[in-house]
């Protein structure tokens, strides 16, 4: 399969739109940090930047858990190491909630 050719005005359209959503996904771990949103209203959300946040960075983001503490708890509920927002089930949601109550 061949690689597209992109113009490279098509190539600025891509560079700002990954840029926006880094921005927008840096933006809400600043609000998770803050307190301003909990973890609940953060898996709430259906828009496509929180579904495509790696859910470590979104532990990470958490007052107090670090890199081994996401780690050792989404290993414990069999969450994939690459696994993202959108693709945590029910039963995922429900246990990272209990795993972390006061985030919630």
């Amino acid at each position: 399969m061949a690689i597209p050719t992109l113009s490279s005005d098509d190539r600025d359209a891509a560079r700002e739109k990954a840029i926006l959503a880094r921005q927008a996904r840096s933006a809400v771990r600043a609000s998770l940090k803050a307190g301003t949103l909990t973890l609940a209203q953060i898996l709430d959300r259906s828009d496509t930047i929180v579904g495509r946040m790696p859910v470590r960075q979104l532990l990470t983001a958490l007052p107090g858990i670090g890199q081994v503490r996401a780690t050792r708890s989404m290993n414990a509920l069999g969450i994939p190491e690459g696994r993202r927002v959108q693709g945590l089930g029910p039963a995922q949601r429900a246990k990272l909630l209990e795993e972390f109550p006061a985030a919630a």
